[in-house]
């Protein structure tokens, strides 16, 4: 297969920029190929562990800046905590330590000695930031407590995949401390809420909100929501996550306050989080063959612009595709003027096309002379030729346009792959393959959960919120069962 690096050695070229295996033939193949060739991330000589390339950190940026807005909005404020944790710490919550022990890093030497007390590399800052909320929390003067912080975590994977599932990763974790049991609940469906708006919104990414089961929730945690997404290959992927912790780090942690009454309580805690998982996400739920998707809100460049070169165009297209990008500018389009002479525009076009950008311009001489410019749309490959006035405020609509058909092009294929099933039969006929979410009547029991994982690789994704209530059989066991599940097979 060619390369990007290799199409890029200063020959023109006006085939296809690199191949990409298609999605029909081999999906995992397929987004492996989109996230090197189009130069989002790239391996590192550490197992498990990626570099993030500007392009792609670009989008994370786009993404980052759209939650910390919202979190800031809500009245959270951004901390940040040591990366190293004493393993005393840890230990203090036993059902925290039992999930997590199998996917901690170890730190026993510091330069030539040998540590007196074993370090964890965080996999989550519950532990540390309890000792310190415990420090920091007297009386219900100091409630509620609604810090977040950007940082990176380390979980030691046995098999990973950049973006969705890696050694290291970037990720955002809410930590919050609340004077009463009915404050810590709001606040955790008040951050699910938020979540769900922010996929929907932002990455044009339909999800599925409700609460996990007892086997899936988080270690140590009460209760524990999720939004679920459907990927472009039928399987789900978890997208975010926020956990009511009830008093158990409190009690663990000694964290208490003097109430209102004057007696002494442990106060009600929560997290919640997303991660670069994100950005995983959006490459699965938009694109295509050709490549990326961006959902224009996350697009580092939401236009390129490509100059046609003919004739002495340096002088004549050229400065009419900067007027191009100043209107854009000015209308608050991010823009990438595309001015290079060392590739051909169909290079160009492939290329941009492979990288996700929401539209393409393309300018030349008899464009000019027109006083217009030819339009692509990447989502749906559609060309126009728009006039050269006003060109900012159509954009603005056309990008506004390319984002709700992003979303409501993801929404319609997770309807049509969704399915109710009444029988064991049926539910293990549909999860042959990757069939998308299925829907079953559950008792609710762990025994139940686990055989059906053992039969088919799928899982109880999250007992969605309004769910409807069912008063016939479990689809397993056939006791009597009051919710309806949502089951799919997950990365």
């Amino acid at each position: 297969m060619a390369d990007v690096k290799e199409a890029r050695s200063g020959q023109k070229k006006d085939a296809s920029v690199t191949e990409i295996t298609p999605q029909s033939e081999d999906f995992s193949r397929w987004y492996l190929d989109v996230v090197r060739r189009a130069e989002l991330a790239d391996y590192t000589e550490v197992k498990g562990c990626m570099a993030i390339r500007p392009y792609g950190y670009a989008i994370w940026e786009l993404i980052q800046q759209g939650l910390d807005r919202r979190f800031k909005a809500t009245g959270h404020v951004n901390a940040y905590f040591p990366l190293f944790i004493p393993a005393s710490l840890l230990m203090k919550e036993k059902e925290h330590v039992a999930g997590f022990a199998p996917q901690v890093a170890w730190v026993t030497r510091g330069g030539d000695e040998e540590l007196a007390e074993p370090l964890i590399v965080r996999p989550t800052s519950e532990v540390i930031i309890g000792t310190l909320y415990a420090k920091w929390i007297q009386s219900w003067r100091d409630l509620p407590v609604l810090i977040n912080q950007w940082a990176n975590v380390v979980r030691w994977e046995k098999v990973t995949r950049p973006f969705l599932r890696t050694t290291e990763f970037l990720w955002q974790e809410g930590h919050t401390a609340h004077e009463t049991e009915a404050e810590a609940q709001e606040e955790t469906l008040k951050i699910l809420a938020l979540y769900k708006e922010f996929a929907e919104t932002e990455l044009a990414m339909p999800v599925i909100d409700g609460q996990k089961s007892e086997s899936e929730k988080f270690a140590g945690a009460s209760r524990t929501y999720s939004i679920e997404a459907l990927m472009g290959d039928g399987r789900a992927l978890q997208a975010g996550t926020s956990h009511n912790l009830g008093q158990n780090f409190a009690k663990a942690f000694e964290i208490q306050f003097q109430g209102r009454d004057k007696t002494v309580q442990h106060v009600w805690t929560t997290s919640w989080g997303v991660s670069t998982r994100l950005f995983g996400a959006v490459i699965m739920t938009h694109g295509d063959d050709s490549g990326l998707i961006l959902p224009p809100r996350v697009a580092p460049y939401q236009v390129v612009i490509v100059p046609i070169p003919r004739g002495n165009w340096q002088e004549t297209v050229l400065p009419k595709a900067r007027e191009l990008q100043a209107q854009l500018v000015a209308a608050g389009v991010r823009v990438m003027l595309d001015d290079r002479d060392a590739y051909t525009p169909g290079w160009k076009f492939a290329e941009w096309e492979m990288r996700g950008v929401p539209l393409r311009m393309e300018i030349g001489p008899k464009d000019i002379e027109k006083g217009q410019v030819m339009v692509a749309r990447r989502d749906t490959r559609e060309k126009s030729s728009l006039p050269f006035d006003g060109i900012g405020d159509t954009a603005v609509r056309l990008l506004t346009e390319i984002q709700q058909a992003l979303y409501h092009r993801a929404l319609k294929f997770r309807e049509d792959h969704t399915q109710r099933v009444t029988s064991y039969e049926e539910f293990k006929s549909v999860m042959e393959g990757r069939p998308g979410f299925v829907l079953a009547a559950w008792c609710g029991r762990e025994e139940c959960e686990a055989s059906i994982k053992a039969d088919t690789q799928a899982t109880v994704r999250n007992i969605p919120f309004g769910s409807q209530r069912v008063t016939r059989s479990c689809v397993k066991c056939g006791r009597d069962a009051s919710v309806e599940a949502w089951f799919a097979k997950s990365y």
